[in-house]
């Protein structure tokens, strides 16, 4: 009995060690959020919890550390029109959040770590648009490799059925740079990605500049370039290899930046066609 009583309690202490504590229920695997392993980033954090998406965020860089999603084929099949009310987060206190004027003539996009375009439902897509979900974001990132990672994200939530997604900035903090003099810049952007059927996950790594250019590595890796433990209930040996995820320019819309030279070719000589 003694050795059972040990054993329990070992195992309650590990949990309690390895999954960091979460009121956001249902939009994390397990229910576990990720771990802040570097201490220069768990100052001044506070959790969110919105209907479709989850937050930690920093009163330091005055971002989101992450946004965390539970995706489903049946959710994302619930459209809603975009609100684009951007609005600072009430819940913050004035002194640690983003304000709208810092954005103003800064140059960069207000760039949504939880997307839009995931959102069913105007209280969904009126709460993604608060400033504690955006990071300062260069244009032509946002509207382009981004854009075509998050639907490449979405196609793969309907073909797997369901995805849990945390999305994230990475800080150099050597080179940090802030907007409206308080809010800082990334320098580069990640979307983790776990797949719970098959237990595998792998992350797009996107660097926060004028670029096409893109990377998918392991869940291990980018572990060691943010200091967060992610998915803490999925396996370590699955952490060490990187999933397949698909190309974003075959799934992105509305832009023609990532299109290969032979669909380019594709849609000029349709259009040389319909001149002539």
């Amino acid at each position: 009995m003694k050795l059972f009583i040990s054993l329990l309690t070992f195992l309650v202490l590990s949990t309690a060690l390895f999954s960091a504590p979460t009121q956001c229920d249902g939009l994390y695997y397990s229910n576990q959020a990720p771990d802040i392993l570097n201490d220069k980033l768990s100052s001044k954090t506070k959790e969110l919890c919105y209907s479709s998406f989850a937050i930690i965020h920093s009163g330091i860089s005055r971002t989101p550390l992450w946004s965390a999603e539970h995706l489903t084929k049946e959710g994302l099949s619930h459209k809603s029109k975009r609100s684009n009310d951007f609005h600072p987060e009430d819940q913050l206190d004035t002194d640690e959040r983003a304000e709208l004027s810092d954005y103003s003539h800064s140059g960069y996009d207000r760039g949504h770590m939880a997307p839009a375009a995931d959102m069913g439902g105007k209280k969904a897509q009126h709460e993604c648009f608060t400033l504690a979900n955006m990071i300062p974001q260069d244009s032509s990132n946002n509207r382009g490799i981004w854009s075509a990672i998050e639907g490449a994200t979405r196609h793969l939530t309907n073909q797997k059925g369901q995805l849990y997604i945390i999305t994230g900035p990475i800080f150099n903090t050597a080179q940090v740079k802030r907007i409206g003099g308080r809010v800082f810049i990334p320098t580069k952007l990640y979307k983790a990605i776990y797949d719970p059927s098959a237990d595998q996950g792998a992350a797009y790594l996107v660097s926060n500049a004028p670029s096409n250019d893109y990377e998918v590595i392991s869940i291990a890796e980018l572990e060691q370039l943010t200091g967060i433990r992610f998915f803490p209930a999925m396996a370590a040996s699955s952490k060490q290899k990187a999933m397949n995820l698909p190309a974003p320019q075959q799934h992105q819309g509305g832009s023609y930046n990532n299109l290969s030279n032979k669909d380019i070719i594709h849609i000029i000589d349709k259009l040389l066609k319909f001149m002539f």
